[in-house]
């Protein structure tokens, strides 16, 4: 028996399985209800497994001298609401939107925790792949993106998050305790 990887993000991964093309689907974010009944009216009853925790990590240029955001002022930023780094304790600067592309579990996840309901930006900058997000905020002085922790290096700032509960860096310790916001298993 042969093993075949390939890639395309979550929604993708996800949709596979429903289709009976792959046997296991790894993924950032779990199934949904839709997603569930149409895999068992195919016959297919997934089974989720926690291998992991992650933690979305909100990130900007080491320049940015903006180190910290809450959740009301990054749903701004992301739903077009707030457009100038002014607006959040910034340089008067626009802000350079940039995003993972919609078949991202990581989309996904941060539309829901982070948009609640509320559409990306038009303006986005949309990257099918993480490193894309980190080369862009790496180069732009004005940008901002987000991206799993694990991605987190040296050439890009993580920024520490405030739901309503005090600000929180994405550290592995407040990822696995869940005291940092953006936590996901």
């Amino acid at each position: 028996k042969s093993v075949t990887v390939t890639g395309g993000g979550s929604g993708v991964g996800i949709a596979a399985l429903i289709d009976g093309e792959v046997n296991i689907a790894p993924a950032s974010r779990e199934m949904t209800d839709d997603e569930i009944k149409s895999a068992e009216a195919k016959g297919i009853n997934p089974v989720e497994t926690t291998i992991a925790y992650d933690g979305i990590t909100v990130i900007v240029n080491p320049s940015n001298s903006v180190s910290n955001l809450t959740f009301d002022q990054l749903r701004g930023i992301y739903n077009g609401s707030i457009s100038n780094w002014k607006e959040v304790g910034g340089a008067d600067a626009q802000i350079a939107v940039i995003s993972r592309d919609s078949s991202s579990g990581t989309y996904k996840d941060f539309q829901k925790d982070v948009l609640q309901g509320d559409e990306y930006r038009p303006d986005a900058l949309t990257q099918p792949a993480t490193g894309g997000i980190v080369t862009e905020v790496a180069q732009n002085t004005n940008a901002i993106g987000y991206i799993g922790f694990a991605y987190l290096d040296s050439s890009i700032k993580a920024l520490s998050l405030d739901n309503g509960n005090g600000s929180v860096a994405p550290t592995e310790e407040s990822i696995l305790n869940g005291s940092y916001p953006l936590s996901r298993s």
